[in-house]
């Protein structure tokens, strides 16, 4: 099965919900941890109990597992192993963009399911030319993967180059998302090429139909709210795979609790798919 074809399963049967698994150091101090590896690997296995088995997709940040160097790798190798074995879709989120050789070596390590740090997508730049990343999504592709290309992101610094205007009148975000459709053309069920876009974005002028998921960050601890995402998203919401790291992991370390606001997301945005008045009712309800 394709990357989109399963996503669309998951979020159907798990419900729409991204959780990251962002191991700062203040949410390792919160959690009574210490900033280190074992405090790191402390965390991401009461994570992992807590999140794998229920939530459709998890996103570890991989700098965070970096800092740590060749230990913290180490686990973030395993917390991928067990939370794609517990069903749950793994979005690595590394950001990477390259050219030639070099983004063919990324695709390698993370897209190539015989790799030791293989997962179900990634996030990547296209900010080389979206031709840079042709290595990525072919590789993707070819390994029934998954790509997220940053679009609109949610960082103040992001308008100055996403929403610059290219030759030919539209906005370098607009012909990104419109490349994005492009590659997703043939695609049944939801293309596996998807796009990030910021869940706190003032507008979005660009269209966002593309055939594919559109992982939105920013919910809850950066100020993104449910009804912001039916104001941006409109007619694309049933392709929203909302993300929320920092809301969700503080009500940590107790795994109830974890999952408890886990499911609270994925039920906001699963009624925002029910057009009934009893689905408005209970995405209204977000953050209560």
């Amino acid at each position: 099965m394709t990357f989109g074809t399963r996503l669309r399963e998951a979020m159907d049967t798990r419900g729409p919900c991204c959780v990251g698994i962002d191991p700062h150091p203040a949410l390792l101090d919160a959690w009574g941890l210490t900033d280190s590896p074992f405090g790191l690997e402390r965390f991401c296995q009461t994570a992992v109990e807590a999140l794998g088995g229920t939530v459709a997709v998890t996103k570890p940040q991989s700098a965070l597992f970096e800092r740590h160097g060749s230990r913290g790798i180490a686990v973030l190798e395993k917390v991928v192993s067990e939370l794609r074995g517990m069903g749950s879709l793994v979005v690595l989120d590394v950001k990477r963009g390259d050219i030639g050789s070099t983004a063919q070596a990324y695709a390698d390590a993370y897209l190539d399911q015989n790799a030791p740090l293989a997962v179900d997508a990634i996030t990547a730049s296209p900010f080389l030319g979206m031709g840079s990343l042709d290595p990525i999504v072919s590789t993707a592709l070819a390994n029934d993967a998954g790509v997220f290309v940053l679009a609109l992101t949610s960082n103040p610094e992001g308008g100055q180059v996403q929403r610059a205007v290219t030759q030919d009148g539209r906005s370098v975000a607009g012909a990104i998302l419109d490349a994005i459709a492009s590659l997703n053309v043939d695609a049944a069920a939801l293309g596996s090429i998807g796009a990030v876009v910021g869940a706190t974005l003032a507008n979005v002028d660009e269209n966002l139909d593309i055939n594919g998921p559109l992982l939105v960050p920013g919910i809850g601890a950066q100020g993104g709210t449910v009804e912001e995402a039916r104001r941006l998203f409109g007619p694309v919401i049933h392709n929203v795979l909302p993300s929320s790291s920092r809301q969700i992991l503080a009500a940590g370390p107790d795994r109830s609790a974890l999952r408890a606001a886990a499911q609270q997301l994925t039920d906001q945005f699963a009624a925002l798919r029910d057009p009934g008045p009893e689905g408005a009712l209970r995405a209204d309800r977000f953050g209560d």
